[in-house]
């Protein structure tokens, strides 16, 4: 059994698709997977599976999701160690040290084409930066996210599918609990 780390979009942010963890745990249980657990309320999942790859993962989540909440959610799936090399490649060292609430991983749907960081570039215009390597976006909101014109849909845009993303802090979480084993 391998251990796999999986965020869900737009889950349990300022009101839209709510999702109970509780329930969010179920339908992973449900699928056969094991040692499930949620890591804070924001639709992070870390769990065992056997004989299934990220992809497949993925789509049996996002089919089981939207069975049981009536609505479709992307799900993004990364194995543990996958998880461990997207750390240990972050190009923003000195970021996750001093600032990592401020620092965000995006797992994006399929790797990146040639000219990603241009496109990424050319879609900042503000203080913001970041770096796209593979199916992962680094992005750097030194004046916070919230007020960034930076968002989410000029992300996905430029980038030509959809992503995830969470903070630092949130990354490490998720390491710390696959690697504890789900």
């Amino acid at each position: 059994m391998k251990t796999f780390v999986a965020l869900l979009r737009g889950v349990n942010l300022a009101g839209k698709r709510t999702i109970a963890m509780a329930e969010l745990r179920d339908v992973a249980s449900d699928l056969g997977h094991a040692h499930v657990r949620t890591v804070l309320q924001s639709g992070n999942l870390v769990f065992r599976s056997s004989g299934a790859t990220a992809a497949k993962l993925e789509m049996q989540l996002e089919a089981a999701i939207a069975k049981r909440f009536g609505h479709p959610v992307d799900v993004f799936v990364r194995d543990a160690a996958v998880w461990e090399r997207l750390i240990e490649e972050n190009p923003y060292p000195r970021e996750a040290r001093d600032d990592p609430a401020h620092l965000l991983l995006m797992c994006l749907k399929r790797a990146s084409s040639a000219g990603a960081d241009d496109r990424l570039a050319a879609a900042i215009t503000g203080p913001e930066y970041g770096r796209v390597r593979g199916a992962n976006a680094y992005l750097v909101y030194p004046d916070g996210i919230g007020t960034s014109k930076l968002t989410a849909a000029k992300l996905e845009k430029a980038l030509g599918c959809s992503g995830s993303a969470r903070n630092w802090n949130t990354v490490i979480k998720l390491r710390d609990a696959a690697s504890t084993g789900g």
